[in-house]
C-alpha cells in the first residue's frame, strides 16, 4: 500500500494517514525509512514542489501500532498543533484487543509510569515521588467480546506517556493481543500488536473549526466478535 492509499485527511495545513503496523513515524536506530520522510517524498512528487518540502511530526505511534497519525505541512500549523498537544486539547481514541475481561466494563485508570531507556519499556510504580515517575491517565470501555476469549476496548487517552496504553492495560491484567513486551502469551503473525489509533479530535490550527479524523481499523479486529456497538 502506497502513501496515497493511506491518506485519510488532507488540507493545506495538515495531512493524516492510516499508519500500518511496522511503519515508523520518525527515524530511529534501525535506520529504516520513517513515514515522515515517505510523506515528504510523496508530496514533493505529487505536487511537483521544487526544493525541500516541509512535513512536521506532531505525535508518534509505536512501530507495531496501526491507525491515524497526523503531520503538519507548514511550520505555523506545527507550532499551533504542538500547543494543542501540550494543553491536552488533542483528543486520541484507541481500540485495543486484550486478553482477559477487565475488572469492570468501563474504568478510569491513573498510574505513575517510569520509562526504562535500556529496555525501551515502561512500568507502573507505587511511588509517585520516584525519579522519572509521570502520571498516566486513560479511560476505557468494553465494546465487544470475541468467541475466542478476547475483548475489544475503546480507550480515551488523556496523557501521552511512553507505551502508556500497553503498560496500563497489562498492569490491569489485560495485556494487548500480540504484545509480547507487555505480557501477551504469543505474538500476532504479522508482528503487530492489536492496538489501533482509531480517532483524533481537535480544533483546526488555522480555521479554528472542530476536526474529527477516523482511521478504519484492520478487519481482523472485528472477526468473530459479537455485541459489537462501534
Amino acid at each position: 500500500m502506497g502513501i496515497a492509499e493511506q491518506i485519510i485527511y488532507e488540507d493545506n495545513h495538515l495531512i493524516a494517514l492510516n499508519k500500518l503496523p511496522g511503519q515508523i513515524v520518525q527515524a530511529d536506530k534501525t535506520g529504516d525509512k520513517p513515514l515522515v520522510e515517505e510523506v515528504k517524498a510523496f508530496l514533493k512528487e505529487r505536487d511537483q514542489k521544487p526544493g525541500n518540502v516541509f512535513c512536521g511530526v506532531i505525535h508518534r505511534l509505536d512501530r507495531p501500532v496501526s491507525g491515524v497519525v497526523i503531520f503538519a505541512k507548514t511550520s505555523k500549523a506545527l507550532s499551533r498543533m504542538n500547543e494543542l498537544v501540550k494543553s491536552r486539547d488533542f483528543h486520541k481514541t484507541y481500540l485495543a484487543v486484550v486478553k482477559n475481561h477487565p475488572p469492570a466494563n468501563e474504568g478510569h485508570l491513573e498510574d505513575y509510569l517510569i520509562r526504562v531507556e535500556k529496555t525501551n519499556k515502561s512500568f507502573v510504580t507505587n511511588d509517585p515521588q520516584k525519579p522519572g515517575a509521570k502520571l498516566a491517565i486513560l479511560d476505557y470501555q468494553l465494546k465487544a467480546v470475541s468467541t475466542g476469549g478476547y475483548y475489544l476496548l475503546e480507550v480515551e487517552l488523556h496523557t501521552g506517556r511512553h507505551h502508556q496504553i500497553r503498560c496500563q492495560l497489562a498492569h490491569l491484567g489485560c495485556p494487548i493481543k500480540g504484545d509480547l513486551k507487555y505480557d501477551a502469551s504469543r505474538s500476532n503473525p504479522d508482528g503487530s500488536i492489536s492496538l489501533h489509533a482509531f480517532r483524533l479530535q481537535f480544533d483546526h490550527p488555522v480555521r479554528h473549526e472542530p476536526v474529527t479524523i477516523t482511521a478504519p481499523a484492520p478487519w481482523h479486529y472485528f472477526d468473530e466478535y459479537h455485541d459489537l456497538v462501534l
